[in-house]
């Protein structure tokens, strides 16, 4: 099985559990910030949501009066989207299976492509930035949002070490991990991505880095989930990155330590997502 049938998949198998996740953005109006930034976007203008998921862009763009081509390569997250707009009143918009490293549309499609947490699960992201730019029309935007993981709220930073067996060793090993820069889960930041987008073609990409933050409570098994489950199909789990440094015993000992502090408590991550808008 090559990459991409992986990452078709992983993502297959992710649908219902990414489509909760934004159903509850949606109960938390985090919806709005991103119809204000696609409000400079025209009304009526052909956009191009690029690994849409369950569609969560694709119903803002929608809501606000654009004709929508929701395109991404899994099938599940494909069925999500559509059953979100169907449910919301919009019929019109468009599906498509696609590759986003190789998308099946004529040059100068588009007058916007937006896409959300897509480049760190790419193989190729420069591939991917080229076919943005060849579909997108002359003066076209690119609006894309992606989170800078090395910036993520780490595990120590939660956690009470009077609680947790080896707590130094794994804050020492959890940097570690988050800070290698051969990791292609953790190497880029706001910097990598405006560089790549100007090597792809586009003009300078105004790039805007802003922390976002969840607060919610920390339910039985889930962060054994957190552990065992990898962040994309090509990245090892956290499980799988501590085993480098720790015997199985040991790492489930943590994980153990770790489930039982967080049960029941409300905690608060914070993640620094990348905002880029770029012209053709």
């Amino acid at each position: 099985m090559n990459n991409l049938e992986k990452i078709r998949e992983y993502w297959n198998t992710r649908s219902e559990g990414y489509r909760q996740q934004i159903e509850k953005e949606r109960e938390e109006h985090k919806d709005e910030f991103y119809k204000e930034y696609f409000r400079q976007i025209p009304e009526v203008s052909k956009v191009l949501d690029i690994g849409c998921g369950p569609g969560f862009f694709s119903l803002l763009l929608a809501s606000l009066g654009m004709n929508v081509t929701a395109a991404d390569y899994s099938e599940g997250m494909l069925e999500k989207a559509k059953d979100l707009l169907n449910r919301n009143g919009y019929h019109d918009v468009e599906f498509c299976r696609a590759d986003a490293q190789h998308l099946p549309f004529a040059d100068a499609s588009f007058d916007a492509v937006v896409s959300r947490n897509l480049v760190w699960n790419l193989e190729d992201p420069e591939a991917a930035y080229k076919e943005w730019l060849r579909v997108l029309k002359p003066g076209g935007k690119l609006c894309a949002f992606e989170p800078i993981i090395r910036s993520n709220t780490r595990y120590w930073e939660i956690l009470d070490p009077m609680y947790i067996d080896r707590y130094e060793d794994f804050k020492r090993v959890e940097n570690k991990i988050m800070e290698n820069p051969l990791d292609s889960l953790c190497n880029f930041d706001e910097h990598t991505l405006e560089t790549n987008l100007e090597i792809a073609g586009f003009s300078i990409p105004e790039v805007k880095l802003q922390e976002v933050r969840s607060r919610y409570v920390v339910q039985p098994n889930m962060v054994r989930e957190w552990f065992i489950n990898p962040p994309s199909p090509n990245q090892p789990s956290t499980k799988e990155r501590y085993l480098k440094y720790f015997d199985e015993q040991t790492v489930e000992k943590f994980m153990q330590d770790v489930q039982n502090y967080l049960t029941g408590r409300e905690i608060s991550l914070k993640t620094n997502a990348v905002f880029i808008n770029a012209t053709k």
